[in-house]
């Protein structure tokens, strides 16, 4: 009689570990809502396009911001380069109190086995961006070749940057660019920054400004001489502007003091 009452506590047990729900995060469109992880975030994917985790996946970042449309629940899945896993519901809610999230190790759900691809001779571990470079490639050979439109343009001083179609695949957004100098002088790049922006600059309080870090740049020159247009893309992990938000592409000259900054709604 006491085995059976063993085994039924145990199984007691473990359904009650297993019902244990997951943390809940809320989220807006007009706050960015901070997590901070122990190790910095290798991967970080929501389950609905209405909410939207970005971190810099160009180099390591322990805090990834999390912003949200109106919509139903859904979650966040992130990785951390430990393999640590993390798994979190996404509520939208029009108010929010918090907005920074620590989160401790022992939060994390399991441990990740990543299948490595190694190169035969050097033993080498291939970046899953690098290795997924012949796509962002095709697709751009593909977006420069098809029809595009005039979303937006900047011209200063005989520069002018255009954005000419923005398309959303997999979980990219791909931005077709142009950059056309005839300003008489050539024009050496500095920086291209991608930015998407919340309030007014001259409110400083109410103003936001996040830096959004591109994957992948085909055919973007380092110097547009002049007389000559430089088309390209800029791909992006995938985002979605809310109803106050802008989008804001920076280009700033290496040697001199020219700069040319392209803000839209779109």
């Amino acid at each position: 009689m006491r085995k059976y009452i063993i085994i039924s506590l145990i199984l007691t047990s473990n359904y009650l570990v297993a019902q244990i729900p997951l943390d809940t995060i809320y989220a807006n469109e007009s706050k960015n809502v901070a997590l901070f992880f122990p190790e910095s975030i290798r991967q970080g994917i929501t389950g609905a396009n209405h909410f939207v985790f970005t971190y810099n996946r160009e180099k390591g970042q322990y805090f990834g911001l999390i912003q949200a449309q109106p919509g139903v629940e859904s979650n966040l899945l992130a990785i951390t380069n430990d393999g640590q896993v993390y798994s979190y519901i996404l509520k939208y809610n029009k108010e929010i109190s918090k907005v920074n999230y620590f989160i401790t190790k022992n939060e994390s759900i399991g441990t990740e086995t990543p299948e490595l691809k190694l190169l035969p001779k050097e033993k080498k571990v291939i970046d899953p961006i690098e290795d997924r470079g012949p796509y962002f490639q095709k697709f751009s050979d593909y977006l420069l070749k098809s029809k595009y439109e005039k979303m937006a343009t900047k011209r200063k001083k005989g520069m002018k940057l255009q954005l000419q179609k923005m398309v959303y695949n997999a979980s990219e957004v791909y931005l077709v660019l142009e950059i056309d100098n005839k300003s008489g002088i050539d024009f050496e790049i500095d920086y291209l920054n991608i930015y998407r922006t919340n309030g007014n600059k001259k409110r400083k309080a109410s103003y936001q400004k996040l830096r959004l870090y591109g994957v992948y740049k085909h055919k973007m020159l380092s110097e547009v001489k002049n007389k000559q247009i430089n088309r390209f893309v800029y791909v992006l992990p995938k985002f979605v502007l809310g109803d106050n938000e802008k989008l804001e592409i920076e280009l700033q000259e290496m040697k001199g003091s020219r700069k040319v900054i392209l803000k839209t709604r779109l």
